[in-house]
């Protein structure tokens, strides 16, 4: 038997189990595993397979960092990666924080919804974390913009800087 633990914010355990438990039992079929979660946020998954438990791990720390879970059980797709930035390493205190946070999201979610477009990847700003759903050749590109967003770059230069990759990769 195999063991993996994660802790999960208490506000996100709602959204892993799910309305009457559909979600975690929708997790627990898709990946031959048994999720056991406590009312603090501990979550403990089991499976005969190491590699069962593994590939559950992403997709619950995925829903964990404010994903909707249909969008995190996409990374039962070998061709789908996950990836977490901290804000915490491009901030001084908790308000510098809340600003760059803020830039990521932009007025009404526009900067976000702007850079998953661009990228093709899916984008969630969870406390003091930016995590990313996508196709794997996607993800290196999203990271890069997100982390020159979140050291300052202008909107603009990031879209285009995104714009230009996307060009030279198809040369």
């Amino acid at each position: 038997m195999y063991s993996q633990e994660i802790k999960i914010p208490q506000k996100r355990i709602a959204v892993l189990i799910g309305k009457k438990g559909e979600t975690k039992k929708l997790l627990e079929r898709k990946t031959k595993t048994t999720i056991h979660v406590t009312k603090e946020g501990e979550v403990t998954i089991t499976s005969e397979d190491n590699i069962n438990s593994f590939n559950a791990q992403p997709i619950v720390t995925a829903i964990a960092r404010g994903f909707n879970p249909d969008i995190a059980l996409m990374l039962l797709d070998e061709s789908f990666g996950f990836e977490l930035i901290s804000i915490k390493q491009f901030s001084r205190n908790d308000k510098d924080l809340l600003r760059i946070r803020s830039r990521i999201i932009g007025t009404d979610g526009t900067a976000r919804k702007m850079l998953e477009t661009l990228t093709e990847t899916f984008i969630s700003v969870y406390g003091k974390t930016v995590a990313i759903i996508g196709k794997t050749e996607n993800i290196d590109l999203s990271k890069r913009a997100i982390e020159k967003l979140l050291g300052g770059a202008p909107h603009g230069n990031v879209y285009q800087f995104i714009e230009m990759q996307k060009k030279s990769d198809l040369i």
